[in-house]
């Protein structure tokens, strides 16, 4: 079917400002396959089914509009944690302001070196998973990633890393547009923990391709906040086998517009994928418009996934989620959870939902909810009248509400330091 001629233009428009960065025969190949589909599929428009809640106009433009940068030091979440740090400035891997990277039972490149080598582990995975989570819905943003992506990190993870490796995003530009992929390999029954932080960019699109062999193991946590102008849409796209764990948490505060997008795929019985967000807006500092977007495949038995969200949002915020599960034909025993809430502080903020359940199977638990509401008066008057002032059990109760979200980060240090974080910002609206 032609595409229509709007959605012709903006995407020739997109493509004609753009050059495929250099690399080695494989993931020129590749890079060449994703131009294809994007040039098929046509870059996203409000008509888009998936993208009835969120106007991509400012995804797909030629140009990123400008975002107000901060100074290059950087912030100070994760800042305790011992880590392997990884610096990106502007879209470009800072060598100088990175930690070395070896790591015990850990392989980490820059995805410009890997690129460059004609034969790469990473040739089997970069694009493939993205390419697999084009059906049945269209990321057409995805397939530009991969078509241009010129920075990133492949990372082979062989036993149980003995620390997280932190991707530190940093802005020095106000126009900046960056375009990251990492591709994350972990072996049978190895274990890493990945963290992500930094404003990165006026515009970002991000891609990270997870695959989870046999009784491996992947935790991410990432953070994104501090810049009110910044427009990013990121994917994760995940597999996992047999007896795999992959969690994954997400903090957003501030950004004018925020897309994040996970497509999972359990394909070994036994398998554990949980992802969860909690999202905080405030419209008074310019816009915010926030979208959670997951799709969770069941193809095994025995699996058990759970979707939390939670968006507190004020002052004009937008929130929007868009959840499914698909249970296909004899994935048997399959657990399956959703949950998205948001918490309006005012009459001018809205949450639009859209959650899903397309099941096959037929010995199955999988339940769905969706729930928007204004503070409770009675735990706000509860707290008040025990002379605590308003503004502070406003925030208590916002972190209360937020606490089934934060459950999901198991590393407890880790969980502190986005705990304290959510706290900062609670009380920097108070100021």
């Amino acid at each position: 079917m032609a595409l229509p001629q709007q959605k012709l233009d903006a995407t020739g428009a997109r493509l004609a400002a753009m050059s495929a960065p250099e690399g080695g025969v494989w993931i020129s190949e590749a890079r060449a396959a994703a131009r294809a589909r994007v040039e098929a599929m046509g870059l996203p428009h409000r008509r888009d089914e998936y993208w009835k809640y969120t106007r991509p106009e400012t995804l797909v433009d030629p140009q990123a509009i400008e975002a107000s940068t901060f100074e290059t030091y950087e912030p100070t979440v994760f800042g305790e944690i011992d880590r392997l740090k990884i610096v990106f400035v502007d879209g470009v891997y800072d060598a100088e302001a990175s930690d070395d990277l070896s790591l015990a039972g850990v392989e980490i490149e820059p995805l410009a070196e890997a690129g460059a080598k004609d034969i790469h582990w990473a040739r089997d995975l970069y694009g493939v998973l993205e390419t697999r989570g084009q059906s049945p819905v269209e990321r057409p943003l995805a397939a530009l990633n991969t078509a241009y992506a010129s920075d990133g990190v492949v990372i082979r993870v062989t036993g149980k890393a003995e620390k997280p490796v932190s991707l530190v995003y940093l802005q020095e530009t106000t126009s900046s547009d960056a375009i990251f992929h990492h591709v994350v390999k972990i072996e049978a029954g190895a274990d890493l923990t990945l963290l992500e932080n930094g404003p990165a960019a006026a515009r970002l699109n991000k891609v990270m391709e997870v695959e989870i062999a046999d009784g491996g193991a992947f935790h991410h946590v990432r953070t994104q906040g501090r810049a009110h102008e910044r427009r990013a849409a990121t994917h994760i796209f995940a597999r996992l086998g047999k007896e795999s764990v992959f969690k994954s948490f997400t903090l957003t505060v501030n950004g004018a517009l925020t897309r994040n997008e996970a497509v999972i795929e359990l394909t070994g019985d036994d398998a554990v994928a949980h992802v969860a967000g909690a999202a905080l807006g405030d419209g008074a500092t310019g816009d915010f418009h926030h979208d959670d977007t997951v799709f969770i495949t069941h193809d095994a038995e025995n699996c058990e996934s759970r979707q939390v969200y939670k968006k507190v949002l004020r002052n004009g915020a937008v929130g929007v989620f868009q959840g499914k599960i698909l249970v296909k034909d004899g994935a048997q025993k399959t657990d399956g959870y959703q949950i998205s809430q948001s918490l309006l502080l005012d009459d001018d903020s809205q949450f639009l939902a859209k959650p899903e359940l397309e099941i096959y199977a037929d010995d199955v638990v999988c339940s769905h909810g969706s729930t928007s509401g204004a503070i409770d008066e009675e735990g706000l008057f509860y707290l008040r009248s025990r002379g605590v002032p308003k503004d502070i059990a406003t925030d208590l109760m916002v972190i209360a509400f937020v606490a089934e979200a934060l459950e999901e980060i198991e590393d407890e240090a880790i969980a502190a330091d986005v705990l304290s974080r959510l706290e900062s910002w609670l009380q920097r609206r108070r100021g």
